[in-house]
C-alpha cells in the first residue's frame, strides 16, 4: 500500500525562506508555500525521511497533527486533551515539548505554554490509564511542537529530533562558530554549485568550507547525523529509510574545481582539518595556514570567495583598518572572483572601498546582517580615487550604513 501524502512544515532562519523553498521543489515537494521563517509542503513518509536527510537550510521538519482555536490557557489544555495521544505514544514513552507563541491572547512566555501542554498530555494518560509518560528533555521518544499564531494553535510532531543544523561532523569549534544551516544558506545564496573554484579566506573551524564541498559533491547535508526523531516513531520503516538514503548517496560526485580555506591562526587550521576529516572530505578540501591580507589568488579561472569575517561583537578589532584591508587585498590580489561575505557591522562596509553588486538582509542569531557581493574583474584592480569634496566612492554603502533598515 502506498504511503499517503500529508502536510509538513520546514522551519528555517530569516532570509533563507526562498532558498529552502527552492530546495524543497528540487527534491520533489508538492503544495510548496513560503512563509515567515518556514515553508509548508506535502509529501509521504518516504519524502519526510528524504527532506530530513537532504535539506541544507531547514532547521526542523514538523508534521502537524491538529489545529484548534485558543484564547487562553484553558483552551490550550482542553484542545490538547482532545487529541488521541495513544496514536503517537504510550504511557511508557518519554516526550518533550517546544513552543513558539505569537499572540495577544497569551501574555505568558513560551516556557509556560510548554509546561501547560505537558500537564495536559500527562493528565490525558493519567485519567485514561492511571499512569503518565515521563518528560525527557535530552532524548525523548517523541518531540512535540506547539505553535500559537494569533488565535490558532497548531500541534506538530518534530520528525527531526535535534535541530538539523547539528550535522554530526563538527568536533571542534572556534569562538562564535557560524551555524551550519546559515553557512549552507550563504553558499546557496551565492550561487556556488561546484562549477568554479571556492575559497574561504577566514575559514575558522571550516563550517562554510564543509557546507560548500557537500553542495559541490551533492552530498546530503545530514548524512553524518547519528539519529532523526522519526526513528523512534511507532510507524518508522527502516527498510524505506535506507532505500531513500541509498538513492541520495548514488547522486554524489567528486568536485571538479579546487576548494580551499585559509586562516592565520594555527589553532583554527587544526580545528578545521579535524572537522573536514570528521565529514570525510579530506580528499577534497585544502586548509592552509595563510593570512588572507598577505595572500594573492593562485588558482586559475573563475573563483567564488565566501567568508564570515570577525564582527566587532566577536573579536576586538580596528574596524576601519580591518575592512579597508579586505578591500585592498581583494583589489590587488583576487581578480576574476565573485566575493561574498556576511557582516553585522553595516557601518564598516563603507571602509571596504568597493561597490557592492548585491546586498541580502539576513540574521545571524539576533544580529541583523547583510550578505554582500563584490565582483572583481581581470585588469580592474584599482578604483577611481576620490575627487576633492567627495565623501566616499560608494554612495550605496554610505546610504545604507546611515539607514540600515
Amino acid at each position: 500500500m502506498m504511503n499517503e501524502n500529508f502536510k509538513m512544515v520546514a522551519t528555517t532562519m530569516f532570509g533563507l525562506e526562498e532558498v529552502l523553498e527552492t530546495e524543497l521543489k528540487n527534491l520533489g515537494a508538492q503544495d510548496v508555500k513560503k512563509g515567515v521563517r518556514s515553508v509548508s509542503f506535502s509529501g509521504d513518509k518516504g519524502f519526510m525521511y528524504k527532506v530530513n536527510i537532504a535539506l541544507r537550510t531547514a532547521i526542523r521538519i514538523l508534521k502537524p497533527i491538529k489545529s484548534f482555536r485558543v484564547y487562553d490557557e484553558d483552551d490550550l489544555y482542553e484542545g490538547l486533551q482532545k487529541i488521541r495521544w495513544e496514536d503517537y505514544m504510550n504511557v511508557d514513552s518519554t516526550f518533550s515539548i517546544g513552543s513558539v507563541v505569537n499572540s495577544k491572547f497569551f501574555t505568558t512566555n513560551s516556557h509556560f505554554i510548554s509546561l501547560k501542554s505537558k500537564d495536559a498530555i500527562a493528565d490525558y494518560f493519567r485519567h485514561k490509564y492511571s499512569k503518565r509518560p515521563n518528560v525527557d528533555i535530552k532524548h525523548p521518544d517523541l518531540k512535540i511542537h506547539i505553535h500559537i499564531q494569533k488565535d490558532i494553535c497548531t500541534v506538530s510532531l518534530d520528525s527531526s529530533g535535534d535541530s538539523l543544523h547539528k550535522r554530526g561532523y563538527r568536533t571542534s569549534t572556534n569562538i562564535a562558530p557560524i551555524n551550519e544551516v546559515l553557512a549552507a544558506g550563504l553558499v546557496l545564496l551565492s550561487g556556488y554549485n561546484g562549477s568554479s573554484n571556492f575559497i574561504d579566506p577566514m575559514c575558522g573551524s571550516g563550517t562554510i568550507l564543509i557546507e560548500a564541498t557537500m553542495i559541490a559533491c551533492r552530498i546530503p547535508a545530514n548524512i553524518n547525523r547519528p539519529e532523526f526523531g522519526f526513528e523512534k516513531w511507532d510507524d518508522y520503516d527502516e527498510d524505506l529509510y535506507y532505500i531513500i538514503q541509498d538513492s541520495l548517496l548514488k547522486k554524489i560526485v567528486s568536485p571538479s574545481h579546487k576548494i580551499m580555506g585559509f586562516d592565520k591562526a594555527p589553532s583554527a587550521v587544526r580545528k578545521a582539518n579535524e572537522n573536514v576529516e570528521s565529514a570525510n572530505l579530506s580528499d577534497f578540501i585544502g586548509v592552509h595556514h595563510v593570512n588572507f591580507f598577505n595572500s594573492v589568488k593562485e588558482v586559475f579561472g573563475s573563483t567564488t570567495i565566501l567568508f564570515n569575517p570577525p564582527y566587532g561583537e566577536r573579536l576586538n578589532i580596528d574596524t576601519e583598518e580591518f575592512y579597508k584591508k579586505i578591500g585592498d587585498t581583494l583589489k590587488n590580489g583576487y581578480p576574476d572572483s565573485r566575493v561574498w561575505f556576511i557582516t553585522s557591522d553595516l557601518e564598516a562596509l563603507k571602509y571596504v572601498g568597493l561597490r557592492t553588486s548585491k546586498r541580502i538582509p539576513l540574521k545571524n542569531g539576533d544580529l541583523d546582517c547583510r550578505f554582500v557581493r563584490y565582483d572583481m574583474y581581470e585588469g580592474t584592480r584599482k578604483v577611481r580615487p576620490k575627487k576633492e569634496g567627495e565623501e566616499g566612492i560608494d554612495k550605496e554603502n554610505r546610504k545604507e550604513s546611515e539607514n540600515p533598515s
